[in-house]
């Protein structure tokens, strides 16, 4: 009787131990399921836009009047808003008087005295910005005469170019660009390093009807830019070296802001005279990814 007792006792204890590791290995395994590989991306910013109304005030901000380019649109707020899951920004023709307009000034923004286009730009100025990571952007074009959509960064709390830019994408005159630039020798002057895609070169007649997929990859050593996993441009961060200004290397020491805005003619946008309106340039998601 005691032995059966006792070896009862030693066949529960050797139950109880065997479940208990392997308890513990389960716990264990999901634990490490949930952790990202070494060196694997995680999503640490998003927008997905899935609410109505004006774009989220906790991640984005608005530029405002005639901001660069001497392009023909006006930039006001109400021309950017959700609906069914995407952030639209819609550029239109009609007329806006400029409030700041002076004949006598020499710049562009005060001695016009109206716009006869209005659109939008967001921005994630002071309230998201980001060193290093990957960006992925979904949205949807209109690659028509004069208009002038982009996805690009700048250089947070710096005058451009020293900063730094970065277009993801931005379209006009039948190209898709690709693009970083930074500081030249004199202010205001930019060195760049660009690639011109075609639109034509997809040959897909439906191209402008389909949402697509635009990603920059950015380390320490590089940024590629890429279309629907096409690789459209690298860029060697040892190159990017400003020529002048407190900073270096604005794409290893700043940290950049986001920037969606539908741009219409100016300095390469082209002649939208002939181009239906409204257009909508749709955004159905933003994401940024890091290490």
């Amino acid at each position: 009787m005691k032995t059966n007792l006792l070896i009862g006792g030693l066949i529960f204890i050797a139950f109880c131990i065997t479940n208990c590791a392997t308890k513990s290995e389960i716990t264990i395994s999901e634990s490490e399921e949930k952790k990202p590989a070494t060196g694997e991306y995680a999503l640490v910013w998003s927008d997905e836009f899935d609410y109505e109304g004006r774009p989220d005030s906790d991640n984005w901000t608005y530029e405002k009047n005639f901001v660069r380019n001497k392009e023909l649109q006006w930039y006001q707020s109400e021309n950017a808003f959700c609906e069914n899951g995407l952030l639209v920004i819609e550029g239109r023709r009609e007329r806006v008087t400029n409030p700041y307009y002076d004949p006598s000034s020499n710049d562009w923004r005060i001695n016009r005295e109206e716009a006869t286009y209005t659109s939008a730009s967001v921005t994630t100025k002071n309230r998201h910005s980001w060193k290093y990571g990957r960006f992925e952007i979904k949205a949807r074009i209109k690659t028509q005469p004069g208009l002038w959509p982009a996805i690009w960064t700048l250089g947070l709390g710096h005058e451009w170019p020293s900063g730094g830019e970065i277009d993801i994408m931005e379209f006009y005159r039948g190209d898709i660009l690709a693009n970083a630039a930074w500081a030249g020798k004199n202010r205001w002057q930019a060195v760049w390093d660009d690639s011109k895609k075609p639109v034509s070169s997809f040959d897909d007649p439906d191209w402008d009807d389909k949402f697509h997929v635009w990603r920059m990859d950015w380390t320490q050593t590089f940024i590629k830019l890429y279309v629907d996993d096409e690789l459209l441009n690298t860029i060697e961060l040892s190159k990017t070296i400003n020529e002048r200004g407190s900073v270096r290397n604005p794409f290893r020491e700043t940290s950049q802001f986001l920037l969606l805005n539908l741009a219409i003619g100016g300095t390469n946008g082209g002649d939208p005279s002939n181009t239906t309106f409204p257009s909508r340039y749709e955004i159905d998601y933003v994401k940024v990814y890091q290490k």
